[in-house]
């Protein structure tokens, strides 16, 4: 028997407002208004099925925590033996002391500070990963380096470089302002300010680095306690494409940079963790997990 079209309409409206309803209880958590725990508690206490803390899924609960990425949570999931499937409100009694528990344990734990690098070769989407993190993950410091080079379209002094001069780069590297620095591509040098970090990490907030090669060495150097991340293209055909399709460089600079590539991508084993830039979403999301120590 089909119900009538009435019946089906308000089902699709109630539908599009559950939906709505517990994307406002993950916007909450994400934007730290409330706790996973909190919401969790909120659901076993109600005992409402229906309500948006008891009608989502336990993995959408987890990945809207501040840098809860998808893996991390179903590592998460995986240890506390609950399904994907899974709902809050669903979880039996053994289940629900164990997200419990759990949930409790990562509140207490403080939060370490590090300083995670992000290196990888030439075009290979570091900027694009950066800016990604830096409109969806507010909370996220990244470092902002200094660099000889002229902007590119779009770039903002101060905010994705600081654009000086030769004269300037040269005064910064006498007054020991650099945690690093660099000639990169035989042609621009770049140059990462270490006051703002030393600054931050004593306050107790990780921050994100997106450097070069050459820079990713020098700050393994200088501070060995950094976490190194390798960004890889899905290939060497994608690597190219995008070079290419960026329009930044003339014909002879391409070349050129993808002979640097080369030697780049073989220094992969030189890093810590390496991480594939399929998805520009996925791939920031990955970096920012790694960002926050507590749950892993």
């Amino acid at each position: 028997m089909k119900p009538p079209e009435v019946d089906r309409r308000a089902a699709a409206l109630a539908a599009v407002a559950a939906r709505r309803a517990r994307a406002a209880v993950k916007r909450e958590v994400a934007e730290r208004r409330r706790t996973a725990l909190s919401v969790a508690e909120e659901s076993w206490r109600g005992g409402d099925a229906t309500a948006p803390e008891s009608s989502m899924r336990v993995r959408e609960l987890l990945t809207s925590i501040p840098s809860m990425g998808p893996t991390r949570a179903d590592r998460v999931m995986e240890r506390l033996g609950i399904a994907s499937s899974k709902k809050v409100g669903g979880l039996g009694v053994r289940q629900r002391t164990k997200l419990r528990e759990y949930l409790q344990q990562r509140e207490r734990v403080p939060r370490a500070s590090r300083l995670v690098v992000l290196a990888g070769p030439t075009a290979v989407g570091k900027g694009t990963v950066s800016q990604h993190i830096r409109d969806h993950h507010p909370d996220v410091l990244l470092s902002v380096s200094a660099t000889t080079r002229p902007p590119r379209p779009g770039e903002v002094d101060g905010k994705h470089y600081y654009f000086v001069s030769d004269e300037e780069f040269d005064r910064m590297i006498r007054d020991g302002e650099f945690l690093e620095w660099a000639t990169v591509h035989n042609s621009s040098r770049y140059g990462t300010p270490r006051p703002p970090i030393d600054e931050a990490i004593a306050a107790g907030r990780s921050v994100l680095l997106e450097i070069d090669l050459q820079g990713a060495r020098s700050v393994r150097e200088a501070m060995p306690e950094a976490l190194l991340l390798f960004l890889l293209p899905p290939s060497w055909g994608e690597l190219v494409r995008r070079l290419i399709g960026r329009g930044t460089e003339s014909s002879e600079e391409q070349a050129r940079r993808l002979e640097t590539a080369k030697v780049e991508l073989s220094a992969q084993d030189e890093f810590d963790v390496k991480i594939v830039n399929r998805d520009v979403g996925q791939a920031a999301a990955e970096v920012v997990e790694l960002l926050d120590v507590p749950g892993a």
